[in-house]
């Protein structure tokens, strides 16, 4: 008859291995709790079950308690032999004085067949339990943001992320959101800890968009709460935030995402750090000026064109991170807060240790510690990296030295883009499932030269960067891996509306439409490339068809998969789509897309997707000038009907439709991998 001893058995999986226990009759289980309550509820399962089932109460605060329980447990076993040990001393509260006691079942304890942790080496399971009620935290605040945000761009195309960080501001965890978004909202809480680590007190709520201050973008507005520790109210524990993309929050067009920027003061409203809400009190005069008044300020550019979408929806990120906090401090209640930042610890030392074994594994598979690749932008500027890898340490540099200088354009991505490229390929390159967090990148040493397009300097246009230098990045480093072939590098940003700041300077009420649209994923040494999907670090949501035309003056007449887009090999890229809109009133329309002019690279003899196509279905229209006289006379019959123009827009551009214009986006295919190989008849 087996042997078990379990310690904490009251709660979680200490429960859960009772249970699980007693299915089997050939057991003998000695299970120690801490209350009247827990010796009850684990009475119930010894009454209900045919096994052996010993239940010991201790007092976790009474060192004279456990050596009672001890002493107890003692008489009860005898002799008998433990065979295997649960030991939920490292992770419950409860019973940690068990380490200390020294009684005679206990020093068996270390010649036995142990199972379960010690205080320096995490429990696997435990590990998992943990790493799975952090998700669960980002997963909980991601629905209540959902749940109560109203925007189109939040709400349906789920353009947000949330995560819990540490008191020094490292991701620990994350639901699997917007990878753009995780690997650099570190950035942002780090900069916001620098500027008010000493001030900050409960009921304090942050808000920040500015590329400076470790933003994306100006669209992703990061919200931060501050997790103060239950004994100590003046100790930070953990952060909540949460970063939202929001349509409009100002600039030179509607949407915010202007194609023809070339300062950040073209962008929109740009906050470094501003206290949305101070000691439990909502700073809605402030917010008003900094969304609305401060933007408009500059020429061309107007404030916010819808500031109450976007004021209840940055009320939803507030809502979102307080529902954070109360299920860290329900954490930290159960296990304790010690045991929480102890496997807080472990979750980023895992993460760290796989990363290492994980370049140790690229060595092997590669025959060489130093990787090269470089891609263009389709303005021809290089994105330039070489990577050495420390086999012994499992490290590396990331050197993107030779990458092109800060451009005019608004293709610049900020340094935390860059950091958020990286750390999502480095996960994604990962066979275990684990958390993305700070952990990831412990073993990395990034060099990226200064004055560069991946380093521009504070007054730059960045709003491309973001999503669309960062998934060219992201095709280097995979490429250097040589890990998979080109994806569509794009992420086809949309956007249209109407209202802002006029030619004359007059501001008029407006609204602004954003998303971003799916093409093909590369293919791999061992799979296909994926079609119609958002690839790499975007993992938002298309449009929804009948969201879109009852929301907004259109109609969506095609959205279909671009056959024959993917490259062709042994493994073939995935396809593009097509998506075609017509616009039922005059509106701005501006679309900003790359791999118009460069493809989609394959890799071992794989051929390249095709590139992208934006397409203006223009009607002729006397006030545009290209409506022709009608020279026919009108005794011959009918005119026949003027055709309409079909313009070629290029990659990123904004236009004015007018209604009855057709839009057609052709996202660009995937490269394929390995040599295409002609297909054989089945037999």
């Amino acid at each position: 008859m087996p042997v078990w001893l379990i310690t904490g058995a009251s709660k979680g999986i200490g429960l859960g291995f009772v249970q699980a226990l007693a299915l089997d009759p050939e057991n003998a289980v000695l299970a120690t709790c801490r209350t009247p309550a827990e010796a009850t509820e684990l009475q119930a399962i010894a009454t209900a079950s045919e096994d052996l089932i010993n239940v010991v109460q201790l007092d976790h605060e009474k060192p004279e308690s456990c050596q009672q329980a001890a002493t107890e447990a003692e008489d009860l076993l005898g002799e008998l032999p433990i065979d295997y040990i649960i030991n939920n001393a490292a992770f419950h509260p409860g019973h940690a004085p068990l380490a200390s006691v020294s009684l005679p079942l206990f020093e068996r304890t270390l010649v036995s067949n142990v199972v379960g942790p010690t205080l320096a080496q995490p429990d696997p399971i435990l590990l998992t339990l943990f790493e799975n009620r952090f998700m669960s935290v980002a997963e909980a605040m991601g629905k209540s943001l959902r749940q109560t945000a109203i925007s189109t761009n939040i709400k349906e195309r789920l353009d947000f992320s949330c995560a819990i960080f540490a008191a020094d501001g490292d991701l620990v965890a994350n639901a699997p959101y917007i990878p753009i978004h995780l690997g650099s909202m570190s950035f942002a809480v780090k900069y916001q800890l620098k500027l008010h680590a000493k001030s900050l007190k409960e009921g304090d709520v942050l808000m920040t968009n500015s590329p400076r201050a470790g933003g994306s973008h100006l669209p992703d507005i990061t919200i931060i709460t501050p997790v103060f520790s239950p004994d100590e109210k003046s100790k930070i524990m953990f952060f909540t935030a949460s970063r939202g993309h929001h349509a409009d929050v100002g600039g030179i067009s509607p949407g915010s995402m202007p194609p023809t920027s070339t300062t950040i003061f073209d962008e929109g409203a740009q906050i470094v750090s501003f206290k949305i809400v101070d000691d439990g009190i909502y700073q809605r005069d402030q917010l008003l000026d900094f969304m609305c008044t401060q933007p408009a300020k500059y020429a061309g550019s107007s404030g916010c064109r819808n500031f109450k979408d976007v004021e209840s929806d940055l009320k939803a990120q507030i809502a979102a991170n307080h529902k954070g906090v109360r299920l860290i401090h329900a954490l930290i209640e159960e296990y304790g807060q010690n045991t929480v930042k102890e496997y807080m610890d472990h979750i980023r030392d895992n993460a760290e240790s796989s990363v290492r074994n994980l370049l140790r594994e690229v060595v092997d598979r590669l025959g060489t510690t130093d990787l090269k690749a470089t891609d263009h932008l389709d303005d021809g500027t290089p994105i330039c990296l070489s990577i050495s890898i420390n086999k012994s340490e499992g490290s590396a540099v990331f050197d993107f030295e030779g990458t092109g200088p800060e451009v005019r354009g608004n293709l610049n991505a900020p340094i935390s883009v860059v950091h958020s490229a990286i750390i999502y390929c480095l996960r994604s390159m990962l066979n275990s499932e684990i958390p993305l967090n700070s952990g990831c990148l412990v073993p990395i040493t990034v060099k990226i030269p200064g004055d560069t397009l991946l380093s521009p300097s504070d007054t730059a246009a960045v709003c491309a960067g973001n999503v669309l230098t960062s998934q060219r990045i992201v095709d280097v480093i995979l490429k250097a891996f040589d890990a998979c072939a080109a994806s569509q590098g794009c992420t086809n940003n949309l956007t249209f509306g109407e209202g802002g700041k006029d030619a004359s300077g007059v501001v008029k009420a407006g609204w602004g439409y954003y998303e971003t649209i799916a093409g093909g994923s590369g293919a791999g040494p061992d799979w296909h490339g994926t079609s119609g999907v958002h690839t790499h670090i975007t993992n938002t949501r298309i449009g929804d068809l009948e969201i879109l035309e009852r929301r907004y003056p259109l109609i969506l007449h095609r959205f279909e998969l671009r056959e024959g887009s993917g490259g062709k090999g042994e493994f073939n890229g995935g396809d593009g789509v097509i998506r075609e809109f017509e616009f039922l009133q005059k509106m701005q329309v501006s679309i900003l897309s790359e791999r118009r002019s460069r493809q989609p690279y394959g890799l071992h003899g794989g051929n390249p997707g095709k590139s992208g196509r934006n397409l203006w279905i223009k009607q002729l229209r006397e006030e545009d000038g290209d409506l022709p006289e009608q020279t026919r006379n009108p005794a011959e019959g009918d005119l026949p009907p003027n055709k309409p123009r079909v313009i070629n827009i290029g990659g990123k551009a904004t236009v004015m439709m007018g209604k009855g214009d057709r839009f057609i986006i052709e996202t660009p295919g995937a490269g394929g991998w390995g040599a295409p190989t002609q297909p054989t008849e089945k037999v």
